[in-house]
């Protein structure tokens, strides 16, 4: 996630992979369970299968809470209004396969939600390989004015962000999958270099955005993947839905200080649904969110994998 000048974020494969990719949509009850493997290696996965309000595992993921990281910018850097709790009414496994974030408003008009990072920051393919992050997600569903602000996304950022030995969006992150106001489209971003400009478009970052597959992104099952290739000259990372490749960033597109400093270390994972901020408001063409945005909506996860194919 990034967004305006010294906020952290804004607005923003090869025919065996697709196989693996194409997980279809089911309805939301449906719990698919892990994804097919077909070429790859599973190095981490977690398919939320705990009881209906258990936390998810924390020996994996850090559960974020409040309005930002110690000693760091408010409203986590993005102008997001909600602040993040440990409530299960926020964020929980649904006892159907499926973690749950769901953004609350209370009485006196203040929102909540959930936001999870992996424990591990060493995300990173070997030289000569490739890795996969990949998660199957559906949607708040929710769309119009009802959804003004509603902010969810699946992301990764570069370890040394949180060891503080590197600044955003210096250390890179892959917005694997942002979506905002419940609109009927994903995006993906790479952001790395400066804060303003630079090589990589900041605050926009290299991006795109697409319509899902053969039903509303909104509401159903979609798979979202980035794929981290270091396999070949140059380096790539791309971004697919439901197998689909709608984006690309390579090597060759900046520098090999800039490149090095996003993609020459791990990266860590993160699931959240943020509310207001720069990414809704840019694309709502407004201050969200508004009085008629309606709490309540969650964002379903079935799964988070992390793959691996090649060797070095």
């Amino acid at each position: 996630m990034k967004l305006p000048p010294g906020a952290r974020r804004t607005c923003l494969a090869l025919a065996s992979a697709l196989a693996a990719l194409c997980v279809g949509c089911a309805p939301p009850a449906a719990h698919a369970g892990e994804p097919s493997t077909g070429g790859w290696t599973v190095e981490w996965t977690d398919d939320f299968d705990g009881r209906a309000g258990n936390a998810p595992d924390t020996e994996d993921w850090i559960i974020d809470v409040g309005t930002g990281y110690p000693g760091g910018p408010p409203q986590w850097g993005t102008g997001e209004v909600q602040r993040y709790t440990t409530d299960p009414a926020n964020l929980s496994q649904d006892g159907r396969g499926n973690l749950r974030i769901t953004p609350l408003r209370d009485s006196a008009g203040r929102w909540t939600s959930g936001r999870i990072e992996t424990r591990r920051s060493d995300f990173r393919p070997a030289d000569g390989t490739k890795l996969r992050i990949q998660a199957r997600i559906r949607l708040p569903a929710i769309t119009g004015a009802t959804a003004a602000g509603y902010w969810p996304a699946f992301w990764t950022l570069g370890g040394p962000f949180r060891t503080g030995e590197g600044v955003s969006p210096t250390v890179g992150e892959f917005d694997v999958m942002e979506n905002a106001n419940g609109a009927n489209r994903v995006w993906g971003a790479m952001h790395c270099g400066t804060s303003t400009g630079g090589p990589c478009n900041e605050s926009t970052g290299l991006s795109a955005n697409t319509t899902c597959p053969d039903s509303d992104c909104t509401g159903r099952f979609h798979t979202y993947t980035v794929e981290w290739d270091r396999s070949a000259e140059p380096e790539r990372v791309s971004w697919y839905v439901d197998g689909r490749r709608y984006h690309s960033v390579s090597s060759a597109q900046m520098d090999e200080a800039t490149w090095d400093a996003a993609t020459g270390h791990g990266h860590f994972i993160l699931l959240n649904v943020a509310v207001g901020g720069g990414f809704p408001k840019a694309v709502a063409g407004h201050s969200t969110p508004i009085p008629g945005t309606r709490p309540g909506s969650p964002m379903l996860v079935d799964y988070v994998t992390v793959l691996t194919t090649g060797t070095p």
